[in-house]
């Protein structure tokens, strides 16, 4: 028999058969290659561990070290999920059944819904074949005979996805026991991998997407290679609905979100509003200090503001309807930069005015359809951070150089240490899909990969993923739990300086285009807070607490003296609560560490005699007794330092 050469990824070049199949050559590699492989890449096509190969090929075997291995793993389990549903409710139709981040779902069509006790059925369901060890096996079958299959099993949904996915003769089908399901694959070689898994919830959505088309029940499951990933994964959500800033946020009486109001709208509370002004007061000296000039701008314009800029166009859907006022319509803003640009054009700039830095805290409005609303992350009315920067291209690499550091300042203030940081390129094979000229984007992307390296920042090269007016970075803070957030933005602009006909006088007194970058820090104050809620579970530290210290009397007749201890706190310029409940100290303390209130200041005889304190810290402890006077200057060095 002819003998092929299979190119191994370190170059090694090794012959086998004509025929022969990744699986074989992983045997030969190693016994332990050949036990942990999962599929095979061979050309740079994903293909099954059973695939024989017909001609000389570059090959790797993949396991679960390989991320797409282990979605091919998790597409395999999507297929148990389903095989297991069938076998339990036969009369089930089907839908589609991809692999996800972190694990799969399948769609079904069911009249009965789901309930959380058949779920505990299908997984138990799942485990039985899964011991079994049942091969997944290709099948091609001609388009005819594939068509007529469904048909008679009455699975329309497939029948569809055949019509207008199959356009070969032969279509691809893989078998898992009884279960047989069209797909393209490739898949793992059995069932009996698939150990780590487990069936979290059933949503409803719409077949393909689509309003209007049937409503399909879609059945979630978390899965992983090794167990290990997967108690990870569910401790790690169970600490995520610990620290969920939506529960937090009525806990804690930070915010709310009110029905008559209307979903999306959030209605900031005392205790909220205080951390909103901290941060907001910190961010406005920083403007200040780092040379931003702070504006406002109304919150709603003529829309034909919005047609120059294109979000009348672009972005319609995302924006509310527009209004009438004196036969004129008006509109509610989206987004700060038409806004920022008025104020730049209302009157001609000379070059030695630039670089221009506009920034405001203001509130915009964009119409996100109710499925999506998800608290404090995504919301229909929210303040962004936003900040416009005109200047000059000699001028360009500084501001975004200084725009990064500013990012880094925010994430070290408020407690973040680890980022991930990211650059958005256009397609360059697609130059019709984007604003500017070839060159143009060259110098832009240029620009922000020269900053970025002279930074020695690292970064992730994003291609094809800018949006059409210009090339931007984005920081993705990571928190306590390790889960990445998108916020801070350095976005380059072409667009709208065109076609606002935005123009300088240069030093050779000619008109000059500017260069426009925005820049936001928080995404919007409503993200961050609802990130910080769930970075710190609620716990903030003391600086930024909306009540800093309690003091609780030991009984009525210390009452007096607390009132002393809260007036002196406030006086001083912090954030005081008295707690003179009849109550027994212990519950007022627990109160206090429910409300993750930093300090507990407990007073009676001793204390009012000495004036002084015995303080109590939420997570320390008992700290001991200190002069009222001692404990200001504490907390003021705490405070003032910004101590995490």
């Amino acid at each position: 028999m002819e003998n092929i050469q299979i190119t191994l990824p370190d170059g090694a070049v090794r012959e086998f058969p004509r025929g022969a199949t990744p699986a074989q050559v992983a045997a030969a590699i190693s016994a332990r290659l050949a036990k942990e492989a999962l599929v095979a890449r061979a050309d740079g096509e994903l293909v099954d561990l059973s695939r024989p190969l017909d001609r000389s090929t570059k090959l790797a075997i993949l396991t679960a070290k390989d991320g797409d291995a282990v979605q091919v793993f998790r597409h395999s389990a999507a297929h148990l999920l389903a095989a297991a549903v069938l076998d339990l409710f036969p009369g089930v139709k089907l839908g589609v059944g991809p692999p996800i981040e972190t694990g799969f779902f399948y769609e079904f069509l069911r009249e009965e819904p789901f309930t959380p006790e058949d779920l505990e059925k299908i997984e138990a369901r799942m485990r039985q074949l899964a011991a079994q060890d049942i091969p997944n096996e290709r099948k091609m079958i001609p388009k005819p005979e594939a068509l007529a299959l469904y048909r008679q099993g009455n699975q329309e949904f497939k029948c569809e996805l055949v019509e207008e996915k199959a356009d070969e003769p032969m279509v691809s089908f893989y078998t898992t026991g009884k279960f047989l399901d069209f797909c393209r694959g490739p898949h793992i070689p059995s069932t009996g991998r698939i150990r780590a898994f487990k069936l979290m919830s059933v949503a409803g959505a719409y077949w393909k997407g689509q309003e209007g088309n049937p409503q399909m029940q879609r059945i979630y499951g978390a899965c992983f290679v090794e167990q290990k990933e997967l108690d990870d994964y569910l401790h790690k959500l169970e600490e995520a609905k610990r620290r969920d800033h939506r529960r937090l946020g009525q806990e804690l009486d930070l915010f709310s979100i009110e029905d008559e109001a209307g979903p999306g709208l959030i209605f900031w509370h005392p205790k909220g509003g205080a951390i909103r002004r901290l941060m907001e007061d910190w961010l406005r000296a920083e403007l200040t200090r780092r040379g931003y000039d702070l504006v406002f701008t109304p919150h709603i314009m003529r829309l034909n503001l919005w047609k120059t800029s294109g979000h009348a166009n672009f972005y319609r859907e995302n924006m509310f309807g527009a209004m009438e006022v004196e036969k004129d319509d008006y509109q509610l803003k989206p987004m700060n930069c038409p806004g920022h640009i008025l104020i730049y054009k209302s009157r001609l700039r000379s070059y030695r005015e630039l670089p221009i830095r506009l920034a405001e805290l203001g509130t915009v409005y964009r119409y996100e359809r109710s499925g999506v609303l998800h608290g404090l992350l995504r919301v229909r009315g929210f303040t962004q951070d936003d900040a416009h920067i005109f200047c000059t291209p000699g001028q360009i690499e500084q501001e975004i150089q200084d725009c990064v550091e500013f990012a880094w300042e925010v994430l070290r203030v408020f407690g973040f240490d680890r980022y991930e940081v990211e650059l958005s390129a256009r397609d360059a094979s697609r130059p019709g899909d984007y604003a500017g000229t070839v060159e143009e984007w060259e110098r832009a992307e240029g620009a922000l990969i020269h900053t970025l390296e002279r930074m020695k920042v690292p970064y992730k090269y994003m291609p094809g993923e800018a949006v059409f007016y210009g090339p931007k970075i984005d920081v993705k803070l990571v928190d306590a739990i390790g889960r990445p957030w998108q916020l801070s933005t350095v976005q380059f602009d072409f667009n709208l300086p065109r076609r606002f006909q935005l123009e300088y006088v240069g030093e050779d007194g000619g008109r000059h285009a500017p260069l426009m970058v925005h820049r936001a820090l928080w995404g919007s104050v409503e993200r961050f807070f609802g990130v910080l809620i769930e970075h710190y579970a609620g716990a903030f530290p003391a600086w930024l607490a909306p009540v800093q210290a309690s003091v609780l009397p030991l009984s009525e007749k210390f009452a007096d003296y607390g009132r002393q201890v809260l007036r002196r706190l406030r006086d001083a310029g912090f954030r005081i609560h008295l707690d003179d409940r009849n109550e027994k100290l212990q519950a007022k303390i627990r109160d206090a560490q429910m409300q993750k209130i930093p300090y507990m200041l407990i007073v009676g005889g001793k204390e009012a005699e000495a004036g002084a304190v015995s303080v109590r810290h939420r997570s320390k402890g008992d700290l001991g007794p200190r002069s009222v006077e001692q404990f200001i200057a504490d907390l003021r060095s705490e405070t003032d330092a910004r101590t995490l």
